[in-house]
């Protein structure tokens, strides 16, 4: 693994690659992007800002001082070519995997967790995926694009297959995906109302989290490319990451679409701060 340079690293975050048991690293890529564009510069809003936090989360009573986390900073994308830059991310992530490591994807638009999630299913072949969302991301293909964030978690059951996706406070998609999804994933719409009981189940499988931080309510995280109205208050995410501390297996995680541009206030940059350090504490054994 190639030593970064020139990297403004998240607070808590400055331990060498060898001596890490937790990597994090962003993908700067939001080429198919539907709607409105930014979600590439949010690893560089995320990473000064977290200076602003303390590195001890009294909701799960660990410090990020306490465990190894390398910050790779930023990976390079060749923009244009959405199968390259799946390409380049797929590498990072089976590199840190294969290395014995954990890590947590800072997105980028949403498509940039397939090859994270097909990293992690290629090294735990039991592998379940937690998603919070407030789309569905079922789609087979969007506006003739089999690769796109609106097909993303559809992309991840090509080889997940039924019985392995679960997906909270979903409340926007076609009829078709609601559908879809009756047959071949778990889907709780508009809450997380279900999840405790769920993560029971998955306690001793491994796991993989996905975050779109469009789950939450846009009146409290506005700085989102798809807005999406009647989603969670913020306490309830911190909750739900609360909840995540029973799984016994969590081997990677993402989170994904904070646009930047569109929360010029700073909150959305906070919130999102806030929640890479939570689950970063999450992948701590």
């Amino acid at each position: 693994m190639n030593k970064r340079l020139n990297v403004s690293t998240f607070i808590g975050c400055e331990a060498e690659y060898d001596e890490a048991d937790i990597v994090l690293f962003s993908v700067p890529f939001d080429g198919t992007t539907s709607f409105r564009p930014g979600t590439r510069f949010a690893g560089q809003a995320i990473r000064p800002d977290s200076y602003g936090l303390e590195t001890y989360s009294p909701y799960l009573q660990k410090d990020l001082e306490d465990t190894a986390i390398y910050d790779g900073g930023d990976l390079d994308m060749p923009f244009g070519n959405p199968e390259k830059a799946l390409e380049v991310v797929s590498h990072y992530s089976k590199e840190v995997l294969q290395d014995g490591k954990k890590f947590l994807m800072i997105g980028g638009e949403h498509l940039v967790s397939l090859p994270t999630i097909e990293a992690a299913y290629e090294k735990y072949p039991n592998l379940h995926v937690i998603h919070l969302d407030a789309h569905t991301d079922l789609r087979d293909e969007y506006i003739g694009e089999k690769l796109s964030h609106a097909t993303v978690i559809r992309r991840c059951h090509d080889f997940l297959g039924d019985g392995r996706i679960f997906q909270f406070g979903i409340r926007s998609g076609t009829k078709h995906e609601f559908d879809w999804a009756k047959e071949h994933t778990y889907l709780e719409p508009f809450s997380l109302t279900t999840l405790k009981e769920k993560i029971a189940e998955l306690k001793d499988v491994p796991v993989y989290i996905t975050i779109d931080f469009d789950v939450l309510d846009p009146s409290v995280f506005p700085g989102t490319g798809t807005p999406e109205p009647g989603g969670i208050s913020y306490k309830e995410l911190l909750e739900a990451i609360q909840q995540f501390q029973e799984l016994n297996q969590v081997v990677a995680a993402d989170v994904v679409e904070f646009s930047p541009p569109y929360d010029t206030t700073g909150a959305s940059t906070a919130a999102a701060c806030k929640t890479v350090r939570e689950m970063l504490l999450t992948l701590v054994d």
